[in-house]
């Protein structure tokens, strides 16, 4: 994230909420004068599971009784999700997912207190896909969160208040899911730091609450260790003024993970106020995710390198802050971390400033493995702090690109790249490389790593289906795969500037999981909607015939693309949309739809999260000859 972020961020502050749930006024405390049964599966089928419970003690004060149930947190309450018992105390709960576990609590309500059973661990029946998909229902949960936005409501975010995602799949079958430090209102300013969530299915998500809970001891010290050697006071800030962005987390090993984290520190370096003070990334490790409150800080990792020397005043003007002369040549934040097919350990990281850098770790620490001199000097006295892999324009010093991602996939390490301003433009592109440390192309030929430039393809950008207001600010990626051959894309998504209704809409920061399928040719697609957990039912031919809502990804910065009608017709011709005239073909085993145009088109079964109510429909991505980006689903 840029400057302008911590800004930003901080604005949001002084917005207000919207409503609040009765439920967080009441206390959740077990009476004692009253025991409840754990529940009894009486029946069971693959969408619904039917419970029965009893309650002993004194029953005459209880109004209310049902169950609560949850696929993640092992101790659901009424705020997760809920449904009244009948005279008998029973109930089934329904629009269940097939062979999934689910946790049951039994509850009774009186004397101004919630009383709960120990909780009951079902597993649905298996149907087979097409009965599954016959069934389907489709997320509940409410883009618009603002009425629960605040702290009280936090076991009810599911995926509200995400920003700058990173997940990782652990030993334990869980993906566990961490972010910037930011959300609607500054309500997570409650709890901590680079708040962590936890899923199985990566629809439903459990609110784990911050992994760190003050600034690190070692930051402050550490930055008036710099300050001083280069000739500057201590500083005044507080410790409440730093920034917390943009973790990254990985699995090194059973046993064994590691949690890059960014502190953007407040302040300037020069007296005239021009030049932002450097930001740190930090280190934290854990042996087992589940225990959010075990990640032990390991300290300094590296900070921001600058190539001027100590001339930090040299053409500190406001404007030349927006050009080739800012002061630093990387900006310590948005760190990626990868273990590469050798076994060696890198870090990708850096933010507009000169571009992307990439800096070898040692394996048994995590640290910078060369010795990290002081952070100033000429290029090649700070050669240790990483080289170049990315620009988006060379000898440009203040250039829209960052929050790296860096993964491997089928013989070749795949950069995801953020471009543009956050709010709304927010796009993602993709370079890739047989080599860690470059040259990074793009689809286009375009060489980001020697020469720079606008690369392609277009993975997501703002966007906007029939019936919806769409998304912005879709990036700063992480992709992670299930270990099945699966991949996915999580990101946050922004709803648009000035939504009718709500307060500082684009405020809302709603994340979100997408599947990605490879190209023949081995380069990602990113869905268009996202996943919803819909079963793969193989797609026939004959589903494809009719109207389409078709999205021309092409780039236009803070432009919302929205879709127009593209139909296919049984004859294998388009008749209406941009590709009229063109034929189709469709290869239902590799689910690719072909156009004698040049557009490829990788087909998904997805959920519609336009219909009301929800259900699934089949969407498409793929390019065109031109490298172009289309985004598609199938009209209802």
């Amino acid at each position: 994230m840029k400057k302008l972020s911590l800004i930003w961020i901080s604005l949001l502050a002084v917005f207000t909420f919207v409503g609040c749930s009765d439920d967080n006024e009441v206390e959740y405390n077990q009476s004692s004068d009253v025991t409840v049964a754990v529940p009894e599966v009486t029946a069971s089928t693959g969408t619904s599971l039917t419970v029965a419970s009893s309650v002993t003690g004194n029953t005459g004060s209880i109004v209310r009784r049902g169950f609560c149930y949850s696929a993640n947190s092992q101790a659901p309450t009424v705020n997760d999700n809920m449904v009244e018992a009948d005279e008998n105390f029973s109930a089934t709960i329904s629009g269940l997912m097939g062979n999934t576990t689910y946790y049951i609590r039994a509850f009774v309500y009186g004397n101004s207190r919630y009383t709960y059973s120990d909780a009951l661990e079902a597993t649905t029946e298996s149907q087979p896909i097409d009965e599954q998909l016959a069934n389907y229902v489709a997320p509940a949960y409410e883009d618009n969160y603002t009425s629960i936005a605040d702290w009280t409501n936090r076991s009810r975010w599911n995926l509200s208040n995400v920003h700058d995602p990173s997940v990782v799949l652990a030993e334990d079958g869980y993906y566990y899911m961490y972010q910037t430090d930011a959300s609607y209102g500054n309500a997570h300013m409650a709890g901590g730091h680079f708040h962590g969530r936890r899923s199985q299915n990566l629809v439903d998500w459990e609110y784990l609450g911050g992994t760190m809970q003050s600034l690190p001891d070692w930051v402050i010290p550490k930055l008036n260790e710099i300050r001083a050697a280069m000739g500057l006071e201590p500083t005044t800030a507080d410790e409440a003024d730093f920034g917390y962005w943009a973790p990254c987390v990985r699995k090194v090993r059973n046993g064994l993970y590691r949690m890059y984290y960014s502190i953007v520190c407040p302040g300037t370096l020069s007296g005239d106020g021009t030049w932002s003070e450097r930001a740190f990334i930090g280190l934290m490790e854990n042996s087992n995710p589940a225990n959010n409150d075990g990640w032990e800080d390991k300290g300094y990792v590296i900070t921001n390198a600058s190539d001027r020397g100590l001339d930090f005043y040299v053409n500190a003007s406001a404007d030349d802050y927006w050009n080739e002369n800012c002061y630093y040549k990387w900006n310590a934040i948005d760190p990626s971390y990868i273990i590469d097919n050798d076994g060696r350990h890198y870090m990708a990281y850096g933010s507009w400033h000169s571009g992307i850098a990439l800096v070898e770790l040692d394996e048994a620490t995590g640290k910078v493995k060369a010795e990290l001199p002081d952070p100033w000097g000429t290029d090649a006295d700070i050669a240790a702090y990483g080289q170049l892999i990315a620009t988006r324009q060379m000898g440009n010093r203040w250039q829209g690109s960052e929050g790296p991602e860096l993964i491997y996939h089928d013989g070749y390490y795949y950069l995801f790249l953020a471009y543009d301003a956050l709010e709304v433009p927010y796009n993602t592109r993709v370079v890739r490389s047989t080599n860690i440390a470059g040259p990074y192309v793009g689809m286009d030929g375009t060489d980001v790593t020697t020469v720079g430039g606008e690369a392609f393809p277009i993975l997501t950008h703002p966007y906007k289906f029939n019936g919806n207001d769409g998304w912005v600010g879709i990036s700063h990626c992480c992709v992670f795969d299930d270990g099945e051959g699966n991949w996915y894309f999580a990101s946050q998504g922004r709803f648009p500037v000035d939504v009718p209704g709500i307060n500082a809409s684009n405020a809302i920061m709603m994340g979100q999981v997408r599947c990605i399928r490879w190209t023949e040719d081995g380069w990602p697609v990113v869905m268009p909607e996202r996943y919803g957990a819909v079963p793969q039912v193989e797609i026939t031919e004959s589903e494809l015939i009719g109207n389409w809502e078709n999205i021309d990804l092409s780039y236009a910065y803070g432009e919302q693309k929205t879709s127009a009608t593209m139909t296919l017709a049984a004859d294998h011709t388009v008749t209406a949309g941009d590709w009229e005239g063109a034929t189709w073909t469709y290869d239902s085993s590799k689910r690719i739809l072909t156009l004698d145009n040049g557009v490829e088109l990788y087909l998904q079964r997805e959920t519609d999260w336009e219909a009301s109510p929800r259900t699934h429909t089949i969407v498409y991505a793929g390019y065109g000859d031109d490298y172009k980006t289309y985004w598609g689903k199938k009209s209802k």
